[in-house]
């Protein structure tokens, strides 16, 4: 566990029914281990599945209607 006053790396916020914003200090590498390069401290990631601009989000989210669930079920 961290101390308090500490402030994360990067924190993650899902957003309904949309993407999960990354925001801080972190690197985004791909399966083979290569590093992409994002240019930001803030990634939006899609997570439904319908980007032209996977793993990034470019707002196919809104005409799929996408619906998170919830986890909580």
């Amino acid at each position: 566990m961290r101390p308090a006053q500490e402030e994360p790396a990067a924190t993650v916020t899902p957003y309904p029914d949309g993407p999960l914003l990354i925001r801080g200090d972190f690197e985004m590498v791909t399966v083979d281990g290569e590093t992409i390069e994002t240019g930001r401290s803030t990634v939006a990631l899609c997570r439904c599945g319908m980007s032209a601009t996977k793993p990034f989000c470019d707002g196919s989210h809104r005409t799929t209607r996408f619906k998170a669930g919830t986890g909580r079920d």
